[in-house]
């Protein structure tokens, strides 16, 4: 590790903690980050010239593996015509067919550069169609960190034991309800407390900025029915769900017709992309047809565009096997490390939909925050080390997703399951092992 821990030291004089973004320290797991040179398929190469298999899949867009060849191709055909152009091109219109087509629900939309933005601006849009303040979301449910949304988020925020972010006005966050996932009666209080007064009911459909929380049954539909029933418009966050867990995100597999959309990741093949959008009556309140203002000079950036779309030709062609593929392929490494979690006397609980699952420290079933908080993060710390100096890259936080991709095959199946046997040891049941390990770039090197 001996390169990273330079690049690190160096980082470490220019950027605040040495990152551009704060689970990127390692601070909650312990450890050296890797810096990273090259990514292929399911596998991330350091500096030093150890390989990783990779479950974050840079925090879930690389679903058809890194450097996946037609998405790499499209990018470098864009690039010839330009980085940018600020101005509009049909790209932005052919990758607008495409996610239509994807979510039906989506009858207009607008292209941003981040999923912090798209939920930004959803929320904006919903308090101008409505006419009203108030915005509910959920305890461990991230929505980007614009300041009236980061109030009780998961993520980073959770990470670092961050109850909430220091320069956000009480002014800004006093008309933001936090209230507990999967808890209906909590919303239909927030209505009657509240009368006329909420916009909108924005969440993550199944969470992944707390660890994967599931949603219960009825509970989306409850959603649904409460905001329909009290005027207020429902937000899906589908920055991590959409085109993940289906072509049409969860809003397909659990049936639910929401008033607003925020897209991200897999939407841009992994350049800086996001949209929202919508029942094309909110959607025209935007400006230049309506009162609410939104705008971005890179919005639609053709490179982003032309990544997008091969993205998505791909997984729209060849949907039955990638989706098929990525479901076996998940279950068999969250539930084999679950049953050797077992064998070894860890307590463990495993949460997954379809390619996005978290394995939870804790003996308890997790299907809030209150609940994923009491999970022994110092435990998963060490088992995060185990598994980095195995070449094993997982999220570097308990309240993180894990992702795969469809690069990821029986081959990494048996490595991550081989590394979890041996990170899984008995001596774990008397909790001895406690202090972080010096690592030394243990990670299989080729």
């Amino acid at each position: 590790m001996e390169r990273s821990r330079k690049l690190q030291a160096r980082a470490a004089g220019l950027l605040p903690g040495g990152v551009d973004s704060p689970v990127r320290a390692f601070r909650a797991v312990g450890g050296d980050p890797p810096f990273v040179a090259r990514a292929q398929g399911a596998y991330l190469w350091d500096v030093d010239g150890n390989r990783y298999l990779d479950c974050f899949g840079s925090w879930g867009p690389m679903i058809l593996g890194h450097a996946f060849p037609p998405v790499v191709e499209a990018i470098r055909e864009a690039a010839a015509k330009s980085a940018s152009f600020g101005a509009s091109h049909a790209g932005e219109g052919d990758l607008a067919e495409l996610v239509r087509r994807c979510f039906p629900s989506v009858e207009r939309l607008r292209f941003v550069s981040s999923g912090t933005e798209a939920c930004m601006s959803a929320i904006r849009l919903a308090r101008g169609f409505t006419g009203r303040k108030f915005v509910i979301k959920f305890e461990g449910c991230y929505h980007g960190h614009a300041d009236a949304l980061l109030v009780k988020a998961g993520s980073g925020i959770a990470t670092l034991g961050i109850p909430g972010s220091a320069g956000i006005p009480e002014e800004t966050a006093m008309h933001t309800l936090a209230l507990p996932y999967n808890d209906l009666q909590a919303v239909e209080t927030a209505f009657a407390l509240h009368p006329g007064q909420i916009a909108c009911v924005i969440v993550e459909p199944v969470v992944g900025n707390a660890g994967t929380i599931v949603p219960e049954t009825g509970y989306l539909a409850g959603l649904r029915r409460i905001t329909r029933e009290h005027g207020a418009l429902l937000i899906l966050d589908e920055v991590m769900t959409g085109f993940r867990l289906s072509l049409g995100g969860a809003q397909q597999i659990y049936g639910i017709d929401p008033d607003l959309t925020t897209l991200g990741k897999i939407l841009g093949g992994g350049l800086p992309c996001g949209a929202f959008g919508g029942r094309a009556d909110v959607m025209e309140f935007l400006a230049p047809l309506g009162p609410v203002y939104q705008a971005g000079t890179l919005s639609g950036n053709p490179l982003a565009m032309a990544a997008g779309i091969a993205t998505l030709r791909h997984l729209i062609e060849h949907q039955g096997e990638i989706y098929t593929e990525l479901e076996n392929t998940t279950a068999a490494i969250a539930d084999g490390v679950t049953e050797l979690a077992r064998e070894a006397g860890v307590a463990m609980t495993t949460n997954r939909v379809g390619s996005m699952w978290t394995w939870f420290f804790t003996a308890d079933a997790v299907t809030d925050f209150a609940q994923a908080s009491k999970s022994d993060t110092d435990r998963f710390g060490r088992f995060h080390r185990r598994m980095m100096e195995a070449g094993v890259w997982l999220p570097p936080s308990q309240f993180e997703a894990a992702f795969l991709s469809a690069a990821h095959g029986p081959v990494e199946v048996a490595l991550l399951l081989e590394a979890a046997r041996e990170a899984l040891p008995n001596e774990w049941q008397s909790g001895t092992i406690s202090a972080a390990p010096e690592t030394s770039g243990s990670g299989n090197r080729i």
